[in-house]
């Protein structure tokens, strides 16, 4: 137990953490949850807060860990004990047919075998070791000899357990290595690529590339943010366990915590394995997250090991892969769209071509640069590729088919949609239309203020705002609330009873969040994380719309390019004109409650280096809780530079701009005074 607390204390965390880690397996491995997601929310809470004030309670196994932790510069790599291998693959009924012939023919034996087959998924191979039952490292597959060590990265998956759970049968071994795939589903990948695209950056092309980009991030705090999920499939070595069958391990690490696949076909005949296999490929679509085939294994652990592996796969198992979602087509044309925020994206015009069961006739093109990278021209023959629900993306160029006719694509000078000038920023892929009144970011523009995450107005669809466009009854997202039923009624697919419809959710939605607001201005590079960071530290539009860049960039998770951002967006003239006008039209913006009193009272602090006794996101709440301000970067604004061992560049500017630099002793000092 930790000096100088009370046990009652200690053993309240010990509860509540042993308490929320059941609950984690209740709710992410026996899909059958116990509590709501509030009084999850409020136990979580209380022992954030026991670790707050109390920070010698912290331990590594929290379930507070999975927020993330300080940045790494690099990743530092492990050898993995037991290599994990690649498998090798079929493509046909044969195929697999030939694989149950090889492992009958290698054992010596015309007996059936059995098997278990699992979904494969199209995600991310990582490895978990858990000694006494804690998680103490996670490593990516690497080149399946030596992986990276991605352990911050990997607790703040929700599925992943910090603790193993007891089933009171099988003891937890001292030493347990773990394998699992993360991914990410469908409907969160498709939410978060639209994020990204609304903060201007580039969205994934699919979600095994985007749950790849969100492991290897040396902020753990951003993978904490990305929507990424794992099942388990496996273990490396074990120390003090044996089991008879593959099924039988996965049955026991379901009840250790560790969540299987709960669609996965035991101890099933090689016939049956073919008919799982078709059956899965009709449904594949069905389920909520890719999967590229079919993994069969030898069920029979023993039979495993007199098997044995090449120098590359198992002898054992094998992938059946799908028909790979991909086809040839002809690209017809090349059209230019216009943004919101005024970006010309090219999108191929596609002869409609089936892919995968869905009929595919446009594809993204994202810039000029990724044209030219490809060497896209039209006419050209293409392969197209889709992976589950997402945007379909042209792979490459077939070029041996070229035959002359192909013409080169380029960008144009000016606006498809206004006439007016074009301008690509210096370090920017993206070519912009500079006409702020343009009629096509204007109808997107709407459309955004108008979406389930902004003002949620109830039947202002895509069409419609095209329609209230078209016929100049708004000029701005600030006249959607002078709007009146008579003009409306008279629209196409509308009527008198749409139009009141319409008028009385426009009234409805005039109460609105501060950060829902913010979002819905369409601020570039302000999206909902943004919007509700910018929302929780600023008590009012007023402040924020009178805020500096230094103040912005002192709000933890906004930086320079973010605070130039809304600064410039906020001084122009022309944008200060639609919010008083959206105000003078009676919205009302919800007020953020905000802490006025405590030690620290609004002083600004930097962490740099590795502190002592702490944690630097521990150093950081315990700031916050005392009403201080934590940013990641220097400025004029800072109060103190709090530096810890092996303190980075922030410690010279420090110096530079006459900023109080103090250590650990002095930070708890101030906390405490």
């Amino acid at each position: 137990m930790p000096e100088n607390i009370n046990s009652k204390i200690a053993l309240k965390a010990e509860a509540l953490r042993k308490a929320l880690h059941g609950h984690n397996y209740r709710y992410y491995v026996l899909d059958d949850p116990e509590i709501s997601d509030a009084e999850y929310d409020r136990l979580m809470q209380e022992l954030k807060q026991l670790e707050e004030n109390y920070p010698q309670l912290v331990s590594a196994d929290s379930p507070t860990a999975r927020v993330g932790a300080p940045a790494l510069e690099k990743f530092d790599t492990v050898a993995h004990t037991v290599p994990m291998l690649s498998l090798d693959n079929g493509f046909n009924d044969e195929d697999i047919l030939d694989f149950d012939r090889r492992v009958k023919r290698n054992l010596d034996t015309e007996n059936n075998i059995l098997y278990t087959a699992e979904p494969k998924l199209d995600g991310v191979a990582v490895e978990l070791i858990y000694e006494n039952g804690k998680l103490v490292i996670a490593s990516t597959r690497g080149d399946g000899l030596t992986g990276e060590v991605i352990t911050t990265n990997a607790k703040t998956i929700k599925a992943v357990p910090l603790v193993m759970q007891t089933d009171g049968v099988s003891p937890i071994p001292p030493r347990l290595e773990i394998r699992g795939e993360v991914f990410i589903g469908l409907d969160a990948f498709r939410r978060f690529n639209e994020e990204r695209v609304e903060q201007e950056l580039p969205p994934f092309a699919n979600p095994r590339n985007a749950a790849a980009g969100s492991l290897r991030q040396l902020d753990s705090k951003i993978t904490a943010n990305r929507p990424l999920e794992i099942f388990f499939y496996g273990i490396g070595s074990a120390e003090d366990l044996a089991f008879g069958s593959h099924w039988e391990l996965l049955k026991t690490l379901k009840n250790w915590g560790f969540r299987i696949n709960p669609i996965i076909r035991s101890t099933i005949g090689i016939k049956e394995v073919l008919n799982y296999y078709r059956d899965l490929s009709e449904k594949r679509h069905q389920l909520p997250y890719d999967i590229d085939g079919l993994v069969v294994k030898v069920d029979d652990i023993s039979l495993q090991q007199r098997l044995g592996a090449t120098s590359r796969s198992p002898r054992w198992a094998i992938a059946y892969k799908f028909k790979a979602l991909q086809e040839t087509t002809v690209l017809e044309a090349i059209e230019v769209q216009v943004g919101r925020t005024g970006v010309l994206t090219p999108v191929a015009q596609l002869k409609p071509v089936n892919v995968g069961g869905v009929m595919v006739s446009r594809a993204t093109l994202h810039n000029e640069d990724e044209i030219g990278k490809k060497d896209i021209r039209i006419g050209d023959k293409v392969l197209l590729q889709r992976a589950g629900d997402v945007i379909p993306e042209i792979v490459k160029v077939i070029a041996s088919e070229r035959d002359g006719s192909e013409t080169q694509f380029k960008m144009p000078k000016k606006c498809p949609v206004c006439d007016s000038p074009v301008i690509r920023m210096a370090g920017e892929a993206a070519i912009r239309c500079i006409n702020s009144s343009c009629s096509a970011q204007l109808k997107k523009r709407i459309k955004h203020f108008a979406s389930k995450r902004a003002f949620d107005i109830d039947g202002l669809g895509d069409k419609l705002v095209d329609q209230l466009v078209d016929e100049n009854l708004l000029s701005s997202f600030a006249d959607i609330f002078s709007l009146n039923e008579e003009p409306i009624e008279n629209l196409e697919r509308m009527g008198a009873k749409s139009a009141a419809n319409l008028v009385n959710a426009i009234e409805q939605s005039k109460s609105i969040e501060f950060a829902r607001f913010l979002y819905a201005l369409g601020i570039r590079h302000a999206g909902e994380h943004v919007s509700a960071l910018l929302a929780d530290h600023f008590p009012d539009l007023l402040s924020l719309m009178n805020g500096s860049r230094e103040e912005l960039e002192a709000v933890e998770g906004i930086g320079p390019i973010v605070a130039d951002s809304v600064v410039n967006f906020f001084e122009q003239k022309r944008n200060q004109g639609i919010i008083q006008q959206i105000l003078d039209c009676g919205v009302k913006l919800g007020t953020t409650a905000r802490k006025t009193t405590g030690k620290l009272r609004s002083r600004i602090f930097v962490l740099t280096g590795t502190l002592e006794s702490m944690q630097r996101s521990q150093a950081k709440d315990l700031i916050k809780a005392a009403s201080g301000k934590v940013s990641g970067s220097i400025s004029g604004n800072t109060d103190y530079l709090v530096a810890g061992e092996s303190p980075g560049e922030k410690l010279n500017k420090a110096k530079e701009l006459g900023i109080k630099i103090i250590d650990e002793a002095q930070l708890k000092k101030l906390l405490s005074g």
